[in-house]
Formats: structure tokens, sequence, C-alpha cells
């Protein structure tokens, strides 16, 4: 009954006109009147429901843009996400020393101190970056279940408690694995050590699926339109969502980079000193703050409930659209799929109601929204390539540090030098360089943000490069291997165990690993932190668990994509590997921004797209008449802004 009465309100809208619904709108609302013309020459100022008033066309064009007000309730969601951070981080930052090196002399915890390296299972390089990029791979493939999970059933509140829950559990497995009784037979530790990481990889990836959209629900609810807004100096701005959810997304961000640097520093410095049971302990620990938190702000937050699986829908779309045009050879199907008109064709306006399928419950808005949240995927298809530098510095640049001069450094705490970059730069770009080139009129899209992000990506592998070349050149070892490298330069020297660092190692400075970590760090603000922004604002509103989950695989690909580079992972090959990944990051760069510079155009119009009518099977107790209401509201502000005229068909 009510899925019939969902059905008749949303097909009452595709077959009433527009100006119909627009008439019985003015009538209903105190709405500002726009020349219907041009559809852009206003009369009087755009005004809302509660007085706000709207950019017109031209002011979009000329006006300067600034955030609006940040609710306090969302730095409570920073923060469960700090903690969660701080878990996972502190948790992994130890995983390699763990797996590839041997229990040092003396120890039985894996304890080091400041002499020894700290170590446990002694499986060597190749078989720690394979079992970090699987924990990877695992906890960026989960994020596509939780976020479907979310969506279809739970909603993101309830499935960030569950994935809370199941990580917990797979954090106290790891801890079993880590206790000397344990270690001291390494098959078993390792046995218990991956079974551990199944359920750690469930409950990140269920929990990075539905936190970052629920962080930004908490604003979109608040403004979700563009307004105009005079500052104290008389100057008319546009306080634009959008640049707010930019914003808000920069400083979670932030959060997460404060939980996950000091996580990885202190869990290294408790390896190093006390053990690997201490620091997988202490993560888990504070992870108990997570469910705290949310459930002491339960009331405060806005909590939008699943709306059932939508996703079917949204493939079935695609499918109707292809038919009669699939072919065998891949590039001509995807050429039918870029085609111009494929998802209008397929808009429940432009089908007769007779030859509408059942399943199509929806309004033509809902199919524009599921282009939009396409093209955010097509976008994300070319993630994994800009992954593949920064998946270098949770394994690669770890071992990389070991090969120098450490002076007591644990050897994975150099890699912290990516979140200091962050914590220093993000207040920086936020405050200051965002703020200052949208005074001059320059507004940094995500299509050019995320190629920006490519670039230093590739730049960061090439400074991994040189100071590969380096250590190999300046190797004690040279005397014995042309290259610098033998397996074991302390043996083939005739070293004892206890020598000196500077004896059988390059005399370079760890630190000179600076400049990648620090470019590293610019490319995660520019394409990691728009990546987010960009499947929250781009994804139908009862699909952005799993637009979210999309995001996050494609870093689950690049790990897997990364495990054919294993086999470089290894001297003398280190170098071939950090140029092979500079120069495939270079090309995807290159390729994404010519294949996305038309999208780019677009983005305005994009963000503005009315809501849909559909808010999917569980939830048809819906105000239709208000709904529609609202979504003629919307449309007539579009027409006025000129944002109708900017979508490609």
């Amino acid at each position: 009954m009510a899925t019939d009465a969902n059905r008749e309100g949303i097909e009452a809208t595709h077959d009433t006109s527009p100006e119909v619904v627009e008439e019985k709108t003015s009538k209903e609302h105190d709405f500002a009147a726009v020349n219907s013309g041009s559809g852009s020459d206003v009369e009087v100022p755009l005004r809302g429901p509660n007085g706000e008033e709207y950019p017109t066309e031209e002011e979009l064009k000329t006006l300067r843009r600034v955030k609006g007000p940040i609710n306090w309730i969302i730095y409570t969601i920073a923060f469960i996400e700090l903690c969660e951070r701080f878990a996972y981080y502190g948790t992994t930052a130890v995983f390699v020393n763990f797996i590839s090196e041997p229990l040092p002399a003396g120890s039985t915890t894996g304890a080091g101190g400041t002499d020894l390296q700290a170590g446990a299972l002694g499986q060597g390089q190749q078989a720690s970056t394979g079992l970090v990029l699987f924990n990877s791979f695992w906890s960026y493939l989960m994020p596509l279940v939780g976020g479907w999970v979310a969506d279809a059933y739970w909603g993101k509140y309830k499935t960030i408690h569950a994935a809370v829950v199941i990580a917990m559990f797979g954090h106290i497995i790891l801890i079993v694995s880590t206790l000397p009784p344990v270690i001291a037979n390494p098959k078993g530790s390792l046995g218990c050590f991956s079974l551990g990481l199944i359920f750690f990889g469930i409950g990140v990836g269920f929990f990075k699926a539905n936190i970052s959209p629920m962080i930004a629900e908490q604003y979109e609810s608040q403004q979700p339109r563009a307004i105009i807004k005079v500052l104290k100096s008389g100057e008319r701005v546009v306080v634009d969502p959008i640049i707010t959810i930019s914003v808000i997304y920069m400083r979670y961000y932030f959060f997460i980079n404060v939980g996950s640097l000091v996580g990885s520093i202190s869990m290294v410095y408790a390896e190093k000193y006390v053990g690997f049971w201490l620091s997988f302990t202490l993560p888990t620990a504070l992870f108990f703050c997570c469910p705290v938190v949310l459930l002491a702000f339960k009331n405060k937050y806005v909590r939008r409930p699943a709306t059932g699986s939508v996703l079917g829908k949204a493939i079935a779309l695609v499918v109707l659209s292809m038919k009669g045009r699939w072919s065998l050879n891949p590039i001509t199907t995807i050429r039918h799929m870029r085609e111009p008109g494929f998802f209008e064709r397929v808009k429940p306006s432009k089908i007769p109601k007779s030859e509408r399928p059942d399943w199509m419950t929806f309004d033509d808005h809902w199919v524009d929204e599921v282009r939009r949240g396409f093209k955010a995927c097509s976008v994300f298809v070319w993630y994994p390539i800009y992954w593949l530098s920064y998946n270098q510095l949770n394994n690669n640049l770890v071992s990389q540090a070991a090969t120098m001069i450490l002076n007591g450094v644990p050897n994975d705490v150099v890699n912290n030098l990516d979140p200091i970059a962050l914590l220093i730069f993000i207040p920086i770009v936020d405050k200051f360089v965002y703020p200052a080139l949208r005074r001059v009129g320059l507004n940094l899209t995500p299509i050019k943000k995320i190629t920006g992000g490519f670039a230093i990506g590739t730049l960061s592998m090439v400074a991994a490069a040189v100071t590969q070349h380096y250590i190999y050149m300046e190797s004690p070892c040279r005397s014995v291997s042309g290259y610098g490298y033998v397996t074991d330069c302390k043996e083939a020297l005739g070293l004892p165990a206890d020598a000196a660092e500077s004896q059988y190692k390059s005399p370079l400075s760890v630190w000179i690993q600076t400049p990648a970590y620090i470019l590293i760090a610019f490319a995660e603000i520019c394409a990691s932190i728009t990546g987010l922004e960009y499947a929250f604002t781009k994804a139908p509103k009862n699909m952005r668990g799993f637009i979210t989950g999309i995001f996050w695989f494609s870093q689950a690909f690049a790990s897997a994509i990364g495990q054919a580079f294993v086999p470089l992972a290894t001297d003398p090959y280190l170098v071939w590997l950090y140029v092979t990944i500079a120069i495939i990051s270079a090309l995807g760069g290159i390729g994404f921004w010519f294949n996305f510079s038309k999208l780019d155009s677009e983005e305005e119009a994009l963000n503005a797209l009315p809501d849909s009518l559909f808010k999917g099977s569980q939830n048809q107790n819906e105000d239709f008449a208000a709904i529609e209401a609202a979504q003629a509201e919307q449309e007539k502000i579009r027409r006025a802004q000129g944002l109708d005229k900017n979508l490609a068909p």
C-alpha cells in the first residue's frame, strides 16, 4: 500500500508539466519572482522560505565565496575518527618490523632497545610488503560492503557501531599474536596475526565508508544551498556549502592525522623499548572512546535512516540505456556508455507510462543524481594510480629508512613526517592559500585539485628514487659490489654483530627522506581530501555510503596492483620501483585531466541538482506535496542562476 502511494506520488511528477508545478509552488510559497524570458533576469532578489537570499547567475560568477559556520557537533565526529585512526595507525605502524625483522637477541617481546632493531617473525621484506598490502587491500575493499549495508539496512550510525565491535575483536586477536609465548612460535604467531587482520579489516572498512559522509551530513542539514551574506565591511559574498564541506573535510583530515601521528610515533617507541604486545594493546584501549562519544551525543547527530537498497535500480538504469548497444569490443561498449544522452533517454518522463519497467519507481531527478554518481565513480577509477605513490610510505619507504643512519630513531617512525607535514600545511592551506585564491577569483574545482595530486605524487616518487640511488652509491659495500648492494653488508665486510651502523650503512641521514614525505602530504591535500568531498557531494543521497566505499575501494585496487611490484620491492631493484611508479603516476595525471576537463566545467550545475522525490523503499511515508514544492523551488533557482544550461545531456 505504501509502495503504491510512493509510486503514484512520483509518477504524478512524471506526468505533470514543470509550468504547472511551478505555478502551484509560487502560490504556496512566498518565493521571489523571476523573469521567465531568459531565466536569469532577476526582478527582485531570489529568496527562500526562511528569508535567505540566493545568489543570481551574475553574483555566482563575480562575488567572492566564503565558508559558512561549522557547528561544534561536527568536531565530535572528527574526534571519533581521531580515536579510530590512532587505533589503526598505531597498530599498523609496527606491522613491517613485526613481520620482516627477526626477534632481537635476548628479547622475548620483540623490543630491541636503543641499539638493536625491533622485530619478531623474521619473514623478510617481501613477506611484510605482501601482508601489509593485503591488509590495505582488505581494509579498503570492505567499505564497499559497509557502505551498501548502511544505505540499505542499518543507516550510517548503526553501521559505525557494528564496525567498532568487529574491529575490536580483530584488535584482540592481533594482541594475542604478539604475546611472548606466541611469538616464540613464528608460524603460529603469523597465523594468528593473519586471522586478526580479517576482522580488523572488516571493522575498518565498515567504519570508513560511513564516518566521512556522516560528518558532512551534519552541515548539509543546516545549509543545503548557497546564500548571500553581507559582511561588516559591506561586501556581499556567497556563503557556499560546497566550500564549507571542503573545509570540513580539511579539518576532518587534520584530526585523522593527529590520531595517525600520535598513534604511530608512540606505538613505534612502545615496540622498540617494551614490545609489540603494548603497541597493539594501547590503540585498542583508545578505540573504546569511539562508542562512548557516539552514544553520548546520539541525540545531537543528524542520523539519516537506511532507505533500502537502490543499487539494483541504478544498475538497471545502465542496463536499460545500454539495451541493443552492448558489444564484445570493450572500447565500443565504453564509447556507448559515454555517448551524449545516455541517462537522458532512460528518464521516466521520456518513457511512456505503459512501457515503464516495474522497478522504475523514481523520478527524473533521481536519474540525474545517478548520472552524477556514476561520473564520480569514473573519477575514482583513476585513483589507484594516485594511491600507488601514496602507498609507498607504509612499506618500501619504511624499509628504505632502515638502510640509512638512524642514530637511535626507529625506522618506522620516520614516515610520520607525512602526518607532521599535513598538520602543518592543512591549516595553512585552509586558512590562507585557498581563501587567497578565492579572493583573486580562482576557485579550484575538485578535478583541478585531483590533477595536482597526481603531479605532486609523481614528484614524491622522483625524490624517493634519487634517495635510493644515493643509498646504493654511498654504501660501504661498493668495494664489494659495484652497485653498493650485497645481501648482508655487515657480514661481507667482516664486521661484528654489534658494529656501529655507520660502518655498514650508507652515511646518508634518514632525514633526507623528508622531501618525499612532504610531497606525499601535499598530494593528499589535493587528492585524498578532495576525493572524500567528491564522493559526498556527487553521490545520490541514498547511495552515499556505497559511493564513498567506491572511493576507498580504489585504494584496495591500488594495493592489488601494488602486489605486481613486489618483485621489485627488493635490492638492487628499488630505484626502478620508484621510477616506474613515478612514470605511471605522471601518465595517469595527464590522462585524468584530459578525460575529465569537460566534466570540470559542469561542477556548479552538478552541485545544484534538485533533490529527488525518490527516497528508497524503506521511506515511503513522505510528504510528497511538500517535496514537490521544494523541488520546484530548486528548479526555479537553478534556472535563475543559469545552472540548468551547464549540464551535458
